[in-house]
């Protein structure tokens, strides 16, 4: 494990890294999700992407990473694009799971010539369930009351654990929409989804599909964290498109 400062808005956030095959000469970007690390991405792909200098990094506020405020996703970009740029690395493959696949999204959007794979990324907005509506027409009625230090008890599962910076973090970016930036990349994607994900339903997964102008969809056996089984077709795909490119 290897571990990077970032200086972003005045405040210097601890980066945790690990980077296999350095030797090789292109470079793939791998994020988790939310609520996950670095460690869980390795332990799917480190054996299956051995062409690749594999780059996995513990977002800020998860894993071995520092946060030191409430951020969007914006910020989080912004703060793994100084990361790669104090790095010198140059990255031909972005590849992420979830909330990191808006990270790669906005990561990948300045890179067009880049390679872009989202596995079950979040972005898209669904219309909430009416017992969700409820919760959170509560607990803000609640706050103002001066309540809001019960917020776990009206927080999602992805929520619950958090500590209350990391909770306003992930209510700041679990409502952002992404279809405009899904819509205006140019990169060559490849989308990898669950169809039994409840957490990104597949019908995100297929919008997304028909927002990203060149891309290939692949709707895989399995739930939201689809890609421990099926590692091995993800990267073999990656390694055709690599070949064709």
């Amino acid at each position: 494990m290897a571990q990077s400062t970032v200086s972003y808005k005045n405040k210097n956030y601890a980066l945790s890294y690990e980077i296999i095959g350095l030797e090789k000469k292109e470079k793939i970007l791998i994020l988790h999700g939310w609520g996950a690390n670095k460690e869980l991405m390795m332990s799917a792909f480190s054996h299956h992407l051995k062409d690749f200098c594999q780059i996995y990094v513990d977002l800020p506020g998860f894993g071995k990473s520092s946060v030191e405020e409430v951020l969007h996703s914006e910020d989080y970009g912004l703060i793994l694009e100084e990361f790669l740029k104090i790095k010198g690395w140059e990255i031909a493959y972005f590849m992420g799971h979830s909330f990191g696949g808006k990270i790669c999204a906005l990561l990948a959007r300045k890179t067009p010539n880049a390679f872009l794979i989202l596995l079950s990324s979040a972005g898209i907005i669904l219309s909430k369930s009416f017992k969700v509506r409820f919760k959170i027409t509560l607990f803000k009625f609640l706050k103002k009351l001066g309540f809001g230090s019960f917020y776990r008890f009206f927080a999602s599962k992805d929520g619950a654990n958090l500590s209350p910076l990391m909770y306003e973090t992930f209510k700041r970016v679990v409502d952002e929409d992404f279809g405009e930036i899904f819509k205006s990349l140019k990169n060559q994607s490849l989308i990898f989804w669950g169809e039994q994900d409840k957490a990104t339903p597949l019908k995100s997964g297929e919008l997304i599909s028909t927002l990203i102008e060149k891309n290939a969809f692949y709707p895989l056996r399995g739930d939201h964290f689809f890609f421990l089984q099926n590692a091995k077709f993800i990267a073999d795909t990656i390694k055709k498109a690599k070949n064709a490119s």
